[in-house]
């Protein structure tokens, strides 16, 4: 007999939300697991005594933590999605009768809280997952990632200095016909200070990018879509965003020209468990910010009671300075050099002991001083002939050129710790630790842009971006920490690694050497 459903709403009805929801469904199994009550402390002194009760900071941030599950990045979708969901309303801790904040609470709260706050909370989830035993510590990935800033490349400005603004771009462009058309669309809002409206570049600089213009300006009215927005050729010593001056021109091949910001991430090799994450300039230079990296997650997996041994990352991290700072904080570098980093000169022998080179002819090529490369800023060593070795030379005018009296050179100055990496990365661990590092972090960057809401900044300034960064790095860990299942260790690493932590230990209280360890412990 065909069945026929007759609806007719009912004036009461009992339902529980508890007892609708799967026992296996994943919002109600992270309710159980995530405690964020230490957050009423941590934001009290952002409220004040008396006034309109604001949103829960506990909802605030689970519901910022199912945007980033949902790959949501729009605050309005987000709470349209969250009503139509009873696991999600269960985990929020609100009944289906119950109102949701509205959209501009989030956002206003997320302002209000500093960033602090979210790498605490960050911290206190990577502890859950420490705990669980899903990170071993000893060897970090670290890589980058640009990721769209919310703002258009067509509200573009020039940046002007005290002349003016015609002069100036007489002097740094080349004038086509796009140029002489209407400007770019102005912003309503113009969020800059002083410092990044006005020019800061040399005159070294400015002279490099009016070449580059003038050789743009040849044909560009005649490329493929040249009459698009934002064909010109911009930089970021020349232009600024109004609406978001934190965002910076870059670019990868292939790809367009675009406002980003750029993502710093590190990942433990274990479980692939993200260990740090912070948001920076896009027109910053990876090697430029290992340093703050490094020492802030050493600082973080110590205080988890971790030891961080090995620095797994690419050629972009790449500088002497970089490696003298790890062995420094001793920590073993597996960074692939530049493909121009070379000892010296072709068919020169370096003679460690006494610090001079031996030309093929068999003369010697002397140390004379130490200087900072006006270019690069790196520190550099520079060796010199003296031009009586060099008068009579067979090779003299290959070796020198036509004007060249004497043979000079520079090498960087941390040429020894540059072959220590070296050494490092062409051995078979190297190799290793190369296929670990691509097998880990880039999968993890994927991840998040492709899922977990890091494809566009929704906010506005730096400060922002860390904290939306921060939020999709947590969200990321809570989605590892329940499909992990834990696996007992059947091996001798958790003995080693616990020597390990202890020699570390020493060192870095009472500054002992490794040797004197040795012979104190045994070890």
């Amino acid at each position: 007999m065909q069945g026929k459903k007759d609806y007719q709403e009912k004036l009461f009805a009992h339902f529980q939300l508890s007892e609708r929801i799967p026992k296996n469904n994943f919002y109600r199994r992270l309710k159980g697991v995530l405690d964020l009550d230490f957050l009423y402390n941590l934001t009290k002194s952002y409220y004040g005594e008396s006034g309109q009760k604001s949103i829960d900071p506990v909802v605030f941030f689970k519901l910022c933590l199912v945007g980033y599950l949902e790959n949501l990045i729009s605050d309005r979708q987000l709470i349209a999605h969250c009503s139509m969901r009873l696991d999600i309303l269960y985990f929020l801790g609100y009944d289906i009768d119950e109102e949701l904040p509205w959209h501009s609470t989030i956002s206003r709260t997320r302002q209000l809280f500093p960033e602090s706050i979210f790498e605490e909370v960050f911290t206190n989830v990577l502890s859950l997952c420490i705990e669980k035993g899903m990170v071993s510590g000893h060897t970090q990935a670290i890589d980058s990632a640009p990721v769209k800033a919310n703002a258009s490349m067509d509200t573009l400005e020039l940046k002007v200095p005290e002349e003016d603004l015609a002069e100036h771009l007489r002097r740094i462009r080349a004038i086509s016909s796009m140029d002489r058309e209407e400007p770019h669309r102005k912003s309503k809002n113009d969020k800059s200070d002083e410092g990044q409206r006005g020019i800061t570049a040399s005159k070294r600089e400015l002279d490099a990018i009016k070449g580059r213009n003038k050789k743009w300006a040849k044909d560009q009215d005649q490329r493929p879509g040249a009459g698009n927005k934002g064909a010109k050729y911009t930089s970021n010593k020349t232009h600024y965003s109004p609406t978001d001056p934190d965002a910076r021109i870059s670019v990868k091949p292939g790809k367009a020209r675009k406002l980003n910001y750029l993502s710093q991430l590190s990942v433990d090799t274990a479980n692939h468990v993200i260990t740090d994450i912070r948001s920076y300039h896009a027109d910053g230079k990876d090697n430029q910010q290992l340093r703050d990296i490094v020492q802030r997650l050493q600082r973080r997996l110590w205080q988890q009671g971790l030891v961080f041994e090995n620095c797994v990352a690419d050629t972009g991290y790449s500088s002497g300075e970089n490696y003298a700072f790890l062995e420094e904080r001793n920590l073993k570098s597996f960074i692939p050099p530049h493909g121009t980093y070379k000892g010296g000169p072709t068919g020169f022998e370096y003679i460690e002991t006494a610090d001079h080179y031996v030309c093929p002819q068999g003369k010697v090529i002397p140390f004379t001083k130490i200087f900072n490369d006006y270019r690069t800023g790196t520190k550099k060593k520079e060796y010199r002939a003296r031009k009586h070795v060099c008068i009579d030379c067979p090779l003299r005018s290959a070796c020198l050129g036509k004007s060249a009296q004497e043979k000079k050179f520079s090498v960087t100055y941390y040429r020894e710790e540059y072959e220590r990496n070296i050494a490092r990365v062409e051995s078979p661990h190297g190799r290793y630790m190369k296929g670990k590092r691509q097998s880990t972090v880039e999968p993890v960057f994927g991840t998040l842009t492709q899922f977990m809401g890091l494809r566009k900044i929704n906010t506005i300034g730096l400060a922002q971006a860390n904290k939306v960064m921060h939020l999709s790095a947590i969200a990321y860990n809570l989605k590892k920490y329940l499909k992990f299942e834990q696996k007992p260790v059947k091996s001798g690493a958790g003995k080693l690694a616990l020597a390990a932590f202890i020699k570390r230990a020493f060192q870095y209280l009472f500054g002992a050497s490794t040797k004197q360890l040795k012979l104190a412990y045994n070890f």
